[in-house]
């Protein structure tokens, strides 16, 4: 038996995608992105427009295209998260990829159909991952059954005894299997040692080096030759929670329809994949000097057919990239948005400049996000015990710190904000629950005590910082 139910399950438990304004989207992004309202109104409307064109009919939603988003900004001011978080709120599968690592057709590198071929393997794993959730409770009740009938054999009839001492035999063992069901569910076993059958899950695979978009593919002989190579069962002997896990997956897969699977993981790609384009100032204009340099303009035009609209080719079949969206991101300190070829630049009707942060804005990273800085390492040391207060002066302390070391150094923007408060909270991370002073307060003067030496040294913290 196979079942695909279409992945309703782990979309029912968010907010209806078909309900969300681009309002809605922006208050979710906000959320964890602070600022930079403009890039985020560019993408909940992408979003939106995504939505809308579901609705239309087929001959008039097959020629509404994407408006695909070029957004120039400073490292570490929101590009990737603001992208990141849009394809986790249309649980779309989503990639980042650096566009300085491809090169052009014809030189040994990353070819610009891999990404595509990336998007499609994460496509089919989140498509699976809903299957699997769909069938879970079939699943995990098919397991139950068979863990019992391993701790506790059926009782097979014997011809010699009486009808009524074969009933009884029934009666004891289904009371004992109901009490073995108990123990089972409350996790009373979960040590006993069991012997349990597993489909054996190595795969025979060649991973091809080298030669124009095959350098990532790796074929898959199971799936090329079918029964060739037929799968074989092995006996392992683990613990009960541990061979639980195991026949979860196995019954899961079992119940699980893989070519439903895959055709509704390309759909998915080619519908509401998302693939954000780094770096895509880095090849922008041409290289300079002599030699047989690979010229940036050549990563472009391989580029273009892709962020146009064609068919790439990967192992669970051709997926057309005309409706996936694209967006790119870059500082533009050299090059300009200009300096890509005109072709590319149409491709990217939306642009967005994102501000630099502020003082304010560093503020608030620290403190206002559902997972702020802060607010990890809050989690982190209470784990051990350690209650971690951060005061008023001590947020902006570094916030200014923070800002004073990006004007006087590389700027890295928000980024900079983890490499402080590691070195900040080192010594409280190291001693943890050796700490015998469990509330932690963190204030201006400790600041200044852990920090100031290090930021007043201008070649230390050129290293360190």
């Amino acid at each position: 038996m196979a079942i695909y139910l279409g992945g309703q399950t782990a979309a029912a438990a968010k907010p209806k995608l078909d309900d969300l304004t681009p309002r809605q989207i922006v208050e979710e992004l906000d959320r964890y992105v602070v600022g930079q309202s403009a890039a985020k109104r560019a993408v909940a409307i992408a979003l939106r427009n995504r939505i809308r064109r579901q609705k239309l009919p087929e001959e008039i939603a097959r020629d509404v295209l994407p408006k695909n988003i070029l957004m120039i900004g400073s490292t570490g001011v929101g590009k990737t998260e603001i992208a990141r978080r849009l394809a986790r709120i249309a649980d779309s599968p989503f990639i980042k990829i650096e566009a300085s690592k491809f090169t052009e057709v014809g030189y040994v590198g990353r070819d610009v159909e891999s990404m595509v071929r990336e998007l499609a393997e994460i496509s089919v794993d989140l498509t699976k991952q809903s299957a699997f959730e769909d069938v879970r409770p079939i699943a995990e009740d098919n397991v139950e059954e068979r863990l019992l009938d391993i701790l506790l054999p059926p009782v097979a009839p014997h011809y010699q005894t009486q009808p009524e001492t074969d009933s009884e035999a029934e009666s004891s063992h289904s009371r004992t299997r109901e009490k073995l069901r108990e123990q089972l569910r409350r996790g009373d076993l979960n040590d006993r040692m069991v012997e349990i059958e597993t489909t054996d899950r190595g795969n025979a695979t060649i991973d091809f080096v080298g030669g124009q978009g095959m350098e990532e593919m790796g074929v898959n002989l199971k799936d090329m030759f079918g029964n060739l190579f037929p799968s074989k069962t092995v006996k392992r002997r683990m613990k009960l929670i541990d061979a639980r896990a195991s026949l979860l997956r196995e019954e899961q897969e079992r119940l699980v329809d893989s070519e439903q699977i895959v055709r509704a993981a390309i759909r998915r790609a080619e519908n509401s994949g998302i693939i954000f384009l780094d770096e895509i100032d880095k090849i922008a204009g041409r290289e300079s000097g002599g030699g047989p340099e690979v010229s940036r303009e050549g990563v472009q035009r391989d580029l273009l057919p892709i962020v146009e609209g064609t068919n790439v080719n990967t192992k669970y079949g051709m997926v057309n990239t005309e409706h996936i969206l694209f967006i790119a991101a870059g500082a533009f300190h050299v090059s300009k948005p200009a300096d890509l070829i005109p072709e590319l630049q149409g491709r990217f009707p939306i642009r967005v400049e994102l501000e630099a942060l502020t003082i304010d804005d560093l503020k608030r990273i620290l403190t206002e996000p559902r997972n702020s800085l802060i607010k990890q390492y809050q989690a982190l040391l209470e784990t051990e015990g350690l209650q971690l207060e951060f005061t008023d002066d001590a947020v902006a302390k570094l916030a200014e710190m923070t800002a004073d070391i990006n004007r006087s150094t590389e700027n890295i923007g928000a980024r900079r904000l983890h490499t402080l408060l590691e070195k900040l909270l080192e010594e409280m991370s190291f001693l943890g629950s050796e700490l015998e002073e469990k509330l932690q307060v963190v204030d201006a003067a400790y600041v200044d005590a852990k920090l100031g030496d290090l930021i007043q040294d201008q070649d230390l913290r050129q290293y360190v910082l």
